[in-house]
């Protein structure tokens, strides 16, 4: 790495990056009729499937509005995650969590899916100082992509950890920050410049074996 311990500054997604909403997605999606009671896949599988149905993408939003909000406390936390913020803290590494969410769903105007993240959040002991110790005033919320990378340039993060290519792609991210792309099922190569990682695992071994 060309930086420096004390020089990283660690920018990190939140939906699908640190938290998986896989097996609460596939329970919802059966509940609600649109996929078969033995379904199971990744949150990207499932959503494939219920877009291809008949108002599909409406169906979807309505997950979506679930998910993140009202049973956001049925998801969990991605294997490796505790074990990256644990070792960000030991060799003294700048963690934010900078995530593109709204603040309501137009199918759910009473549940704050801000506020529902940060509940999930501290439920997970991130804001303890013998948890994750990361504090409430690193976590920052996006209304669209481009406010996003525009955040990743204004905290100056030297790397950026996100599981959708899209964000690296928007025109506004910084050029200058390393781009992570967390992407377990991924087969195919990424775009020029951006790195892909099948776990946190190997994340942690990017970032820090050499150190």
């Amino acid at each position: 790495m060309s930086n420096e311990i004390g020089q990283r500054i660690c920018g990190v997604d939140f939906d699908n990056t640190i938290v998986s909403y896989d097996d609460v997605l596939a329970s919802i999606a059966r509940q609600r009729g649109l996929v078969d009671a033995s379904e199971a896949g990744s949150k990207r599988k499932i959503r494939d499937r219920i877009r291809q149905l008949p108002e599909g993408e409406i169906e979807w939003q309505k997950c979506q509005a679930l998910i993140y909000g009202p049973c956001i406390d049925q998801a969990r936390i991605n294997d490796g995650v505790p074990e990256f913020f644990h070792l960000c803290a030991q060799r003294r590494v700048k963690v934010y969590i900078i995530s593109h969410k709204t603040e309501s769903s137009p199918f759910d105007t009473v549940t704050n899916l801000r506020q529902a993240a940060m509940d999930w959040m501290t439920g997970q002991r991130f804001f303890e100082a013998s948890g994750l110790d990361l504090r409430q005033s690193d976590v920052f919320f996006a209304d669209s992509r481009r406010e996003k990378a525009r955040t990743i340039a204004r905290l100056q993060c030297t790397h950026f950890i996100d599981d959708l290519e899209e964000t690296f792609l928007e025109e506004t991210f910084p050029q200058s920050t390393a781009r992570i792309l967390y992407d377990p099922a991924r087969q195919e190569p990424a775009a020029a410049g951006i790195t892909v990682m099948k776990s946190w695992k190997d994340i942690c071994e990017h970032l820090f074996d050499r150190d």
